[in-house]
């Protein structure tokens, strides 16, 4: 395939709001060893992204600073040593940076066939939610069959992946979101029950939904107040894993009710993590999860698709949090 010199890609004008987006021209990345070039067809935009932008979250040592977790496209060159993709595979890909692009890099070890029923476009919504909630709600939360399962903002990317995934296990799947609507929308996905955040109390139905049981497994991304609250709502044995704090980081709790219910509080990271211990969430997920979405069980829901030069506006629905599902970057070609 031929490949251009240069490429359209997205950078951060330094640290602040979506004022600071600009669409340039760039040479095109080289793959190294164990390594691929993939012609961009679209990448996710995720909440990272964001704080990367104001700041607050630079991508690892190494790595580029062009924003972008996630991708989906066509290969188009292999570095040295690649043996399990060719030229002209389509696949998506969990990236560290670089996905804002026309071309992109991608570790071979982190790249995913797309699934069947999925368009190439659609593909780019699955790998940065699928890897975070898999590694997260089976791996270290550790949710079975017959669980009772719980996740805040069940109406964004990570949500609307962790309640199919939940209920495709075989857990009984609770979920929190900020209106009727949204509320609406989990419960559609397979959420047994959905909570208004704005108008319930979260701790109260939850106890009143589970005869004062409380749940086995929850997954948070608000952290803050949020954390004694979750707590205080686990079954005995009960785990809380922390993924991302939309409020604080810190929180006063009272161990007491850990280690009288035997409680695990965990959390993780994805994005600082060697591609070793990546590439090993991405074989689970082959192995457990590409069988559902090939299936048809589950599908990543898509809010809204923007082109490469409207990624201001792309940022600015997703720190509205009005969306529904997952965010789109389509790249376009003339």
């Amino acid at each position: 395939m031929a490949i251009p010199e240069t490429m359209r890609q997205i950078r951060f004008e330094g640290a602040g709001g979506p004022e600071v987006i600009r669409l340039e021209n760039a040479p095109v990345p080289r793959p190294g060893p164990g390594q691929v070039l993939i012609e961009v067809a679209a990448a996710g935009v995720n909440r990272p992204d964001c704080i990367q932008r104001a700041g607050a979250y630079p991508p690892p040592p190494g790595a580029s600073d062009i924003p972008g977790l996630e991708v989906s496209g066509r290969v188009v060159a292999l570095g040295e040593g690649v043996m399990s993709l060719n030229v002209g595979d389509e696949i998506c890909a969990l990236l560290s940076s670089g996905g804002y692009a026309e071309y992109c890099i991608a570790d071979e070890a982190l790249c995913l066939p797309v699934p069947g029923p999925l368009s190439l476009l659609e593909a780019a919504g699955v790998p940065e939610t699928y890897f975070t909630v898999y590694d997260n709600v089976f791996t270290r939360g550790r949710l079975k069959a017959g669980e009772a399962f719980l996740v805040h903002g069940g109406s964004s990317g990570i949500g609307s992946t962790a309640i199919q995934l939940a209920k495709a296990a075989g857990a009984t799947v609770y979920a929190t979101a900020g209106s009727p609507e949204k509320c609406a929308f989990c419960r559609s996905l397979g959420a047994d029950e959905a909570i208004d955040y704005r108008a319930q109390d979260f701790v109260e139905e939850i106890r009143r939904v589970t005869d004062k049981r409380g749940v086995d497994v929850i997954l948070d991304m608000v952290g803050g107040s949020y954390i004694a609250r979750n707590i205080s709502v686990l079954a005995v044995e009960g785990r809380l894993v922390q993924i991302a704090f939309l409020q604080s980081s810190k929180a006063e709790i009272d161990f007491r009710h850990i280690m009288v219910r035997r409680l695990t509080v965990t959390g993780s990271t994805l994005r600082p993590r060697s591609v070793a211990l990546k590439a090993a969430i991405a074989d689970g997920l082959r192995q457990n999860v590409w069988p559902l979405l090939e299936a048809g069980r589950v599908r990543p829901v898509i809010h809204a698709t923007f082109p490469l030069e409207e990624t201001r506006a792309a940022h600015e629905l997703m720190e509205s949090s009005a969306h529904q599902g997952k965010i789109l970057l389509e790249v376009r070609r003339a």
